[in-house]
């Protein structure tokens, strides 16, 4: 679902759906400012160590954990608790602190503890003079209660899985089916690890905090958590950035179709590179050469996996196009993932492939060492709990089967997948509450950064997020590829992102940007 490539996370979905209990008035919940105060509020964090990190792993010196207190279920405030793992980094020098800024990874079900140090080297002086830097694993994620069904699947393709050869989707409906039954057995508490509760939980975060406002920098799915918290708490919420988007109206089944047309704007550009390589690679000297050499490939491991010699691994046509997904989410690995088209090729063929093939197999492939005290399967578990508690979905199975041959047939890059059935459709529970509204009511506090060509989040979906959002928002659009704005290339963007930080100031009319190009 998601790799560290560089020293941001890199995020392989991007969703998610959330909601709040009762009316909605002037666009936001009648309850919310309820649900967030009623029963104990911790009021302080005592911070001292972090947990303990997988082996291999690096973390900010100067970043200290703590803990927060949260109902499971808001609509009993004084029942059951959960607990919030929160972290900080104290940049903000004295005199110039504006307050706290809260960063979320997205994911779904990715963890943020340590994300205030991979963005604090990044970020300028005056932004780290202005604000502490607070990091959370959001509820049921890495050390905040983390929640897991047990599975022995914990992949990328448990969650987004691709059809069968051919089309069929009826392995996946088998898979599917099993997933959601194995998550039924934690019974129905699953239900309330949920985006609306994960939102709550951020204004708790504020509270201990002690802090009036709270800024905030979502990324990927933490856009949509972004959305949702300063529609249920507007008059909470400073400054928020929002970092390739997610379309609060397309929550969750129609955001993942957009996925289609995000392959067909990004692969492009790895093809390019593929092309400018032709004379090493063999790949094609043209997009569409590299792309149908690319599209070939696919339809000849669906019907016969190449093995990995030296590994237990072996390729299929579901985890080439697995891996190019996750590949095309930063510039910087459009170079490997060329290289990996090319092994794949050469295995497909029978042949050794190159050194240069081996290098990038390895490195793909290797294992990700484990995080103490966090169950394997964690991510994919909250990942199904979000998409399939936020929102309710179709069950009906030859539906799924005939929009993913449709999708086969018009974006043959994506081969279906972001149509195919996935455990949603059998998931044992509903929704514990309707969708939050995420709309324009509120102050203009909120900065839009999305790249033109981002297969995870596209641009249909940023353009979706700034519909929304309305006259609350400015909007940085970037000529560029890639799953992330801030900090890959853009001086443009970059100047707007440090400008509302440290001023509060918006771009008056939509802003458009250069990016660079590979």
């Amino acid at each position: 679902m998601g790799n560290t490539i560089r020293v941001r996370v890199a995020v392989a979905g991007a969703l998610t759906a959330v909601a709040a209990t009762g009316a909605v008035i002037g666009g936001q919940p009648a309850d919310a400012r309820a649900v967030a105060t009623a029963g104990h509020v911790q009021t302080s964090i005592k911070w001292g160590e972090c947990p303990e990190l997988a082996p291999g792993a690096k973390r900010n010196p100067g970043q200290t954990c703590g803990t927060v207190k949260v109902p499971l279920d808001y609509r009993r405030p004084g029942g059951e608790t959960i607990t919030v793992a929160v972290s900080r980094i104290a940049t903000a020098k004295p005199g110039k602190k504006r307050g706290d800024l809260l960063f979320n990874p997205g994911g779904p079900g990715l963890g943020g503890l340590d994300m205030p140090g991979q963005m604090a080297l990044t970020l300028p002086k005056g932004v780290l003079d202005s604000y502490d830097l607070i990091g959370f694993d959001p509820r049921g994620v890495g050390h905040s209660t983390p929640m897991s069904c047990g599975l022995t699947d914990s992949s990328f393709l448990s969650v987004f899985p691709y059809p069968g050869a051919g089309g069929s989707i009826e392995g996946s409906a088998t898979a599917a089916r099993a997933v959601a039954k194995q998550c039924a057995t934690i019974g129905d508490k699953l239900r309330f690890f949920n985006t609306a509760n994960t939102a709550r939980d951020m204004d708790r975060i504020r509270q201990a905090l002690g802090a009036r406002k709270i800024s905030y920098w979502g990324q990927s799915f933490g856009t949509y958590l972004g959305a949702v918290y300063t529609s249920l708490f507007p008059r909470k919420t400073d400054r928020m950035v929002l970092e390739s988007n997610v379309d609060p109206a397309k929550a969750w089944a129609k955001m993942l179709n957009t996925w289609n047309q995000g392959m067909n704007d990004r692969f492009p550009d790895a093809a390019r590179v593929a092309a400018s390589n032709d004379t090493e690679l063999g790949l094609g000297g043209t997009v569409d050469e590299v792309t149908d050499t690319f599209l070939t490939l696919a339809d000849r491991l669906d019907r016969k996996p190449a093995a990995v010699p030296g590994t237990p691994a072996v390729i299929n046509g579901a985890l080439l196009r697995a891996i190019t997904y996750q590949m095309l989410l930063h510039n910087e690995t459009l170079a490997p993932l060329t290289q990996f088209w090319k092994a794949a090729a050469d295995l497909s063929a029978g042949k050794a492939p190159t050194d240069a093939g081996v290098a990038v197999l390895k490195q793909i492939l290797a294992d990700t060492a484990a995080e103490p005290g966090v169950p394997a399967d964690n991510q994919v578990t909250m990942a199904l709990a979000l998409m399939c508690g936020d929102t309710t979905w179709s069950h009906d199975v030859d539906s799924y089967a005939e929009a993913t041959s449709a999708a086969r047939a018009e974006y043959p890059l994506s081969a279906g997948m972001p149509n195919n059935i996935r455990s949603c459709a059998f998931w044992s529970t509903k929704p514990v509450e309707p969708l939050v509204k995420v709309t324009s009511h509120g102050p203009r506090n909120v900065l839009i950064l999305q790249n033109r060509r981002d297969n995870a989040t596209p641009w249909a979906a940023g353009r979706g997020m700034r519909e929304a959002l309305g006259g609350r928002a400015g909007f940085v659009g970037v000529d560029n590829g890639g799953h992330y704005v801030y900090g890959t290339g853009s001086t443009c963007a970059d100047k707007a992102t440090v400008a509302f930080l440290t001023k509060g100031t918006l771009p008056g009319k939509d802003l458009s940007c250069d990016g660079p190009r590979p």
